[in-house]
């Protein structure tokens, strides 16, 4: 959903974080190289190269030599579903910590040294993983890699360190979702829908928990995760694998690897009916329909089953050209808004999401019936040509316009490998969404059952 159409807030992210784009798959299709690789790296796919350091390190290299500027990003496979019981919030909250500084670089001195040098450094805290990244010229990728590689082995924790930043998590937590009444309703949802999985923790942590966090248990967390054997760096830019291959040897291959914390593996019991709630808050400036299913993910479906939920969700709500905008907004003049959205990109399970927003007069059960009776349809006819054709054409069309982005061909792949999808899944995704079928679609429409859902009411009204 772009423009000034409705966002509906999810895990929320800090304020050093970056929002993740849903589904962000991308290709290249350029050439190939006709440098050599490195001895140990194996080339995957048009342009991209892979090869490990013997301390477990994964590497990544598209190389891209159209300006002579580099994207490093570090990925952990570290997020919230890691946090200990009780202590939700954690990994989240480690992340700000890692700007906090080390002995040889203390304070905020990371960021300003990345700013001094022409560059930029932000990250970012999902539920399956925590990624660091930096944008500068080549000739600074070296520095880049020292820094990065020195917090990694050298962090300072302590306690005049971990509380400020905690209340520093606290008072984003306090902005973006206690005063946000669409970012509180999505959030009891997910917890209702994912029963007893960790998905159904904040990212950013419940308040309560949050205030637990301490010296120790930030310390341990350092230990158990935040080590090279559980990272996989992600090079794009004017770069050869030889070159990074050298440089991230002499920067990080110098940390030893660790023991690590064994992640989590959750089975979600079966959800014997669908979940309900209404929720009026004084703060909600209109009302709003919402409702998410638990589906597979891109991680765990069959083969085609998640492209097919991706087309449909494109196809029912992904703009204003599609089929709940056009009949609920246009047609029948009973929304302002209406969409749908489809995350699949976790280990575990994906998501699937409708919402709509009434017009002055309309009530929520009515838009909730008129919602239900356009998904029924679906599931017992086949999607128009037209539709799906224009569905899948943007859907591609949206990954191509972003692969010319070094920073987006880093985050593509970075987030693929890092749920345990591949550099050729990645490739392979737009031939796989022109694959997708109209009976495809019509299959995903099928497969969602209000069992596996959480539906909600935002009502205005009631006292601050």
């Amino acid at each position: 959903m772009t423009g000034s159409r409705l966002v509906l807030v999810g895990a929320v992210t800090a304020a050093l974080c970056l929002a993740l784009p849903a589904g962000a798959q991308l290709s290249d299709n350029r050439a190939k190289l006709s440098q050599p690789a490195p001895a140990n790296a194996r080339q995957t796919g048009n342009n991209t190269f892979q090869f490990a350091l013997q301390n477990g390190m994964q590497v990544l290299v598209i190389p891209d030599h159209r300006a002579p500027v580099v994207t490093q990003m570090l990925w952990f496979r570290v997020g919230a579903v890691d946090d200990p019981p009780g202590i939700s919030g954690l990994a989240h909250f480690f992340e700000h910590m890692m700007f906090r500084g080390t002995k040889t670089v203390p304070g905020d001195q990371f960021t300003q040294t990345v700013s001094k040098n022409g560059g930029e450094t932000n990250a970012f805290t999902n539920h399956d993983y925590t990624a660091f990244y930096e944008q500068i010229a080549k000739d600074r990728l070296p520095l880049m890699m020292r820094l990065e590689a020195d917090r990694l082995a050298n962090l300072v924790l302590s306690d005049a360190t971990v509380a400020p930043e905690r209340d520093v998590v606290l008072e984003e937590r306090r902005m973006r979702v206690d005063n946000d009444p669409q970012s509180l309703m999505g959030e009891q949802m997910r917890a209702a829908l994912h029963l007893s999985h960790p998905y159904g923790r904040p990212v950013i942590g419940w308040a309560e928990e949050l205030r637990r966090i301490d010296r120790i248990s930030a310390q341990d967390f350092y230990n158990s995760h935040y080590a090279p054997n559980n990272a996989i760096l992600v090079i794009a830019g004017d770069v050869t694998p030889d070159e990074v291959r050298k440089m991230a040897q002499e920067a990080y291959g110098k940390v030893p690897a660790r023991e690590l914390q064994p992640r989590s593996e959750s089975t979600e019991p079966p959800r014997l009916s669908e979940t309900r709630m209404s929720i009026t808050r004084a703060d909600a400036r209109v009302p709003l329909f919402h409702r998410i299913y638990r589906v597979p993910s891109y991680a765990q479906g069959r083969p085609g089953q998640a492209e097919g939920l991706e087309t449909y969700a494109q196809l029912l709500g992904g703009d204003t050209t599609s089929l709940l905008y056009r009949v609920l907004v246009e047609q029948k003049k009973l929304a302002t808004d209406a969409g749908a959205s489809y995350d699949g990109y976790n280990r575990d399970a994906g998501e699937f999401a409708v919402y709509a927003v009434p017009r002055p007069g309309v009530t929520l059960q009515a838009l909730e019936k008129a919602v239900d009776q356009i998904l029924g349809v679906n599931t017992l006819a086949l999607p128009r040509d037209a539709d799906i054709s224009r569905a899948k054409t943007q859907l591609i069309a949206s990954v191509s316009y972003r692969r010319d982005s070094q920073f987006a061909l880093a985050m593509a792949y970075g987030q693929a490998l890092t749920i345990g999808l591949t550099v050729d899944d990645v490739n392979e995704w737009p031939a796989r969404i022109r694959a997708v079928s109209a009976e495809s679609v019509r299959k995903a429409a099928q497969s969602l059952s209000r069992r596996e859902a959480v539906s909600a009411y935002l009502i205005p009204g009631g006292k601050k």
